[in-house]
């Protein structure tokens, strides 16, 4: 689901974090070595996030946090801060050539790249804790 999040909206929080878990707290976040990507540049996506990416002529960066159940790829674009929210259960993570990963949900993607150790080792992350908390069954969702 693409949101706006630039307000705080008790709403939209709560939507989020039904789908995605609470935020992590600071003691779980020290001990995972950090929750959050470094920035990534964003290269190609899809249709309804390039319309909103093509609206200013900034450079097109991304970051992404990890929640207990999903993940949260945040994106500005002119004053507005969007959040593409993806439950594990919804997310799949290709890693393609030349140091590309790319970040899918349904009919949403977008693909950024990985040019640093830091950006890979993220990755790396991000599949492992996904392997681990992913839902095993029916009920878990």
């Amino acid at each position: 689901m693409l949101l706006n999040v630039s307000y705080n909206n008790k709403e939209i929080t709560k939507k989020i974090d039904r789908a995605v878990g609470k935020p992590y707290l600071l003691k779980d976040r020290w001990k995972m070595g950090g929750i959050g990507s470094p920035r990534l540049f964003i290269t190609e996506t899809s249709i309804e996030i390039h319309n909103l990416l093509i609206l200013d002529n900034n450079r097109d960066q991304c970051n992404v946090e990890l929640r207990p159940k999903g993940i949260i790829v945040r994106f500005r674009s002119l004053l507005e801060t969007f959040a593409l929210i993806i439950p594990y259960y919804k997310l799949v993570v290709y890693k393609g050539d030349l140091a590309v990963y790319s970040i899918h949900r349904d009919h949403h993607f977008i693909k950024v790249k990985a040019d640093t150790k830091a950006i890979q080792n993220f990755f790396k992350k991000l599949l492992d804790h996904k392997a681990d908390n992913s839902p095993t069954s029916i009920e878990d969702l």
